[in-house]
């Protein structure tokens, strides 16, 4: 899911490169428990010498490939490649995972000098006019090569790699694709780090008299963020701000809280537009131009390759196709979605007007206000479910499903090395006791950790010299514990978490020969399908009551607690579905823009996408253009709406499970397991979906889910 990023870097004369010395523990054979890296050896020095020689030994490998002087074979050719870079995938894996977890500003700098570094690297492979050549032999004589469907498609997706990164192009658009690549590189690092900044940048500082309607435990949280701040000012004036304050900040572990439960009105609304105005301030950290030169450059190296925009280059490579089936998905389900949340509003609105309140229901009041209809409307109250749901339960209930979908068994190892306190790590064992991967679950939100929840791997899985199983980890942003209790979760923390594990699943269970097929690889528009499947286990009953226990008196939920959650599970999809489709309809106008149009303004930009889908002024598109970093830091440009049609899957393919009448049924369990979770990208999306399913997918169920069918008016 993530991109390297690019920036350019030049060394003076002076500047001796690099040293390569034998304790560098990239240069090391890892004698750790399954190969985890050695955390704690590995020091910010370490990193640029093990880039360097890893790019040169890539090179010399490449090279190794262009001059063999035998025939270009399967073998000799594709396998080759496939095992070259080993080097540099050992020190990148590590540098960017902890880049996006547990960065600094060593490593920021780090990923600003590497960026064009990277770049230039990864274009003189996918621009190598003589490998390419060799990987076109092979494919031309593909029909009599006796190869295997894995190997295929393999020869198939390496040759339209190549092509798509300009091996067809002559040497001058080479040129020019190469600088357009380095400055989108230099201007996702850019982005990415200011939004860091900006995240960080702002605090709501509060005295005891401001905080009324805060429960308890958010109170204890931000004096704890007040005393931590405290702790790591270096000055005296800084330590006095915080001194017997509490603080919030724009990170939704603190920010949705007091959202719902503050009294303050004038408090909610300076958190939130805080939030909402993140790199748009006009400030150092802005994101406003940085957004628009990446879609305007993305538009120019699509020109290049023959596209007419980047969404029409993306798309090709999904299971749908172009930006207008993506626009006929996402409009199917934007007017009853918009329907929806104008009715909320509505019934938000009489709840203001009952209290005697003078004003209109506006964004910052949506999460307090939607609440105290759910009390009304389903007499469930949120901070009613968060003693069942600490985070060892809720873990202990993913670790029963994937055990009863599969067969695994997770046993945590404590003695070994982590690259955060907070991170924890497991063995993963299949249902025969055999070792599968290992699985590391960094949960609690910090300052140098970026927003959202994600899952990437240390090292990925392969079979083509001999087994080697992945070591993957699920980063999340859930609220830290207070005091003496336990990390307590929302419920959409609890799908949050069941969705990533449904990614580690798809990185843990993966079974191929060829690393780049493993895992999460393929389209992006399928890979969410493993991981939203899995939510759906996270509400029902069953595996509900095997974990949801009070973290006090060990009280099973009780039945009509878990009947209220179901009653009020397609409660406030209006806004759901609304500020997502928002979103994804934003990423696409970016996305379809054409080379030869000018650099956009990209707050008028926005405003006009918006303006012609009607979005409600009470709801903004769940990322806005300049803190949009799936699309403008990440891997999900014109693929944002991803998240919608893997609910269609995700959907209807758990609906298969509720026909059986048995959400754990062996057989679909099976089919699941094998036809997705260990395929990786060996086979196309829809016939893996189709040979899980046994026919292709049905958007009826996804209406009905979400409540959109009109069953929930």
């Amino acid at each position: 899911m993530s991109t390297i990023v690019l920036f350019s870097a030049c060394k003076t004369e002076t500047e001796k490169p690099s040293e390569v010395t034998s304790d560098n523990p990239f240069f090391q054979k890892w004698e750790t428990p399954f190969g985890i890296p050695p955390f704690n050896n590995i020091k910010n020095e370490d990193y640029m010498p093990a880039f360097e020689k890893g790019m040169e030994e890539n090179l010399e490998e490449i090279e190794a490939i262009v001059n063999n002087s035998e025939n270009p074979t399967f073998a000799n050719t594709l396998e080759e490649l496939e095992r070259s870079g080993k080097l540099l995938t050992k020190v990148s894996n590590v540098f960017y995972n902890l880049t996006g977890s547990n960065t600094n500003p060593e490593l920021q700098e780090l990923q600003r000098q590497l960026s064009p570094m990277m770049s230039a690297h990864y274009d003189k492979i996918s621009l190598n006019e003589k490998l390419f050549e060799r990987v076109n032999e092979v494919w031309k004589q593909r029909e009599a090569l006796n190869l295997t469907n894995e190997q295929l498609k393999l020869l198939e997706d390496t040759r339209k790699s190549f092509v798509r990164s300009g091996a067809l192009l002559d040497a001058a658009q080479k040129t020019e694709i190469s600088k357009i690549n380095s400055k989108i590189s230099e201007l996702t690092t850019a982005f990415g780090q200011n939004l860091l900044a900006e995240t960080n940048g702002f605090e709501l500082i509060l005295d005891k008299n401001e905080l009324g309607g805060l429960s308890d435990g958010i109170i204890a949280a931000a004096a704890e963020t007040a005393e931590e701040k405290m702790n790591n000012a270096e000055t005296e004036a800084d330590k006095e701000k915080y001194k017997d304050k509490y603080v919030f900040t724009p990170h939704r572990s603190s920010m949705y809280p007091f959202l719902t439960q503050s009294t303050n009105r004038d408090l909610r609304q300076e958190l939130y537009k805080a939030y909402v105005q993140r790199g748009d301030n006009g400030n150092e950290t802005d994101n406003k131009k940085i957004a628009a030169e990446i879609a305007k450059l993305r538009a120019e190296r699509a020109k290049l390759m023959g596209y007419e925009t980047h969404a029409h280059f993306v798309l090709e490579e999904r299971m749908l196709k172009t930006p207008e089936e993506v626009f006929d998905l996402l409009m199917k389900l934007w007017k009853p979605a918009l329907n929806r949340a104008k009715a909320e509003v509505a019934d938000m609105q009489k709840v203001v007007d009952a209290e005697g309140h003078d004003f209109k229901i506006a964004a910052w009041d949506w999460w307090q206000y939607s609440e105290k209809v759910r009390k009304a409307k389903f007499d469930l109250d949120e901070s009613a479910l968060k003693p069942y749901l600490s985070l060892d339960n809720v873990l202990n209930g993913v670790f029963e499903t994937t055990n009863k979908l599969w067969g695994l068994e997770f046993e945590e190892i404590h003695d070994i090395d982590t690259y955060h306190p907070d991170a924890r790590v497991w063995e993963v064992l299949d249902k025969d006791g055999s070792h599968l991967g290992i699985f590391i679950g960094d949960y609690f939100s910090r300052s140098n950790k970026r927003g959202g929840a994600w899952m990437s791997s240390f090292k990925g899985q392969s079979n083509l010299d001999g087994k080697e199983r992945p070591v993957v980890v699920n980063v999340c942003n859930f609220p830290a514990p207070v005091g003496d209790d336990p990390a307590l979760l929302s419920f959409e923390n609890v799908t949050t978490l069941f969705h990533e594990f449904g990614h580690a699943m798809h990185g843990i269970l993966s079974n191929v020969t060829y690393p780049s097929m493993s895992g999460t690889s393929g389209p992006r528009d399928f890979t969410e399908f493993p991981a939203q499947i899995l939510e759906h286990w996270a509400s029902e009953p069953e595996i509900l009551k095997s974990f949801a226990k009070h973290f006090k008196t060990g009280e099973v939920i009780p039945d009509a607690l878990i009947q209220k959650l179901l009653n009020a599970s397609k409660f406030n999809q209006g806004f759901a579905n609304t500020e997502y489709l928002a979103a994804s309809l934003l990423d696409m106008n970016w996305h379809t823009i054409t080379a030869d149009e000018d650099l956009k303004d990209a707050d008028a930009f926005e405003k006009n996408a918006l303006s012609e889908i009607d979005l409600i002024k009470e709801i903004a598109p769940r990322y806005r253009t300049t803190y949009f970093a799936h699309i403008f830091a990440g891997g999900y440009a014109a693929g944002y709406y991803s998240y919608v049609h893997s609910a269609v899957l995700d959907s209807d393919g758990f609906a298969a499970f509720k026909e059986t009448g048995n959400v754990f049924d062996p057989e679909l369990s099976t089919k699941l397991r094998t036809h997705v979770y260990e395929k990786g990208s060996t086979e196309e999306a829809m016939k893996l979906y189709t040979q899980f399913r046994g026919r292709q997918p049905e958007i009826d169920a996804l209406l009905k889910v979400r409540g959109l069918d009109g069953s929930a008016e």
